[in-house]
């Protein structure tokens, strides 16, 4: 009897190996790719804040809101929060056409497995690239090159964005601190005049900033100011 069913039982291991063996050869390569793919994306997610203030018109946005505050003589109103909550709605605004080329011609291709890694960064960064090209400065731009011992590239295409990132920064502040410095005038103009009425009136006890706050808020409402110094900021990048 054993020797009748040694035969079944060699047939029974036979088909189970032939089972076992695809689940065994089975590859890892898309496990892997997957585990590549998420820690670049969870990777991006955490430089997102760092690529948005350098990259977007973030800067010149929050430079200008910040510098509204402290012409009043309220360094802390409005808030913090409330400043760069503004300064992120605007820059969305300001950035949405140059996201929408990023999203559809690197994220999404990288989401759904169409591009790898690298293909997906450079098609990202062309669309920031041109953004950035088209507020820098060639001065600034070639500062950096020069700091860096480079030359200058002839073609904008050939512009690294490593280079390109600071001298967009440098023409950001420079921009921002601008449309600040003019803002500021009416405001120093309005502390002048006050200064010099409490002086003539001899209440030299008296601090400036008492009277001109009121004035200053007064007259920041009546002109919309705020909305005049959106209409500003985001005219500048037209």
């Amino acid at each position: 009897m054993t020797l009748r069913l040694r035969p079944l039982l060699l047939c029974a291991a036979g088909a189970l190996a032939c089972h076992a063996q695809p689940a065994l050869a089975a590859p890892a390569v898309p496990e892997t790719t997957e585990a590549v793919r998420l820690a670049v994306i969870l990777t991006v997610l955490a430089v997102i804040p760092a690529i948005l203030i350098s990259t977007t018109s973030f800067i010149r946005i929050v430079v200008v809101l910040a510098m509204v505050r402290h012409a009043f003589g309220m360094p802390q109103t409005p808030p913090n929060a409330v400043l760069t909550s503004l300064a992120l709605f605007m820059t969305a605004f300001v950035m949405s056409p140059t996201l929408s080329a990023v999203n559809e011609e690197a994220l999404q291709p990288l989401l759904n497995g169409k591009a790898n890694v690298t293909e997906a960064m450079d098609k990202g960064a062309a669309p920031l690239k041109s953004f950035m090209l088209r507020h820098t400065r060639d001065k600034d731009l070639a500062t950096v090159y020069q700091i860096s011992g480079t030359p200058l590239p002839d073609r904008p295409e050939e512009v690294e964005l490593f280079k390109l990132t600071p001298a967009f920064m440098l023409n950001e502040l420079r921009v921002g601190f601008t449309i600040g410095f003019v803002i500021l005038l009416p405001f120093l103009l309005i502390d002048l005049v006050v200064a010099s009425i409490l002086l003539s009136l001899g209440m030299m006890m008296v601090p400036p900033a008492t009277i001109s706050l009121p004035i200053k808020v007064l007259m920041f409402v009546l002109i919309d100011g705020w909305s005049l110094v959106m209409e500003g900021l985001l005219g500048s990048f037209g």
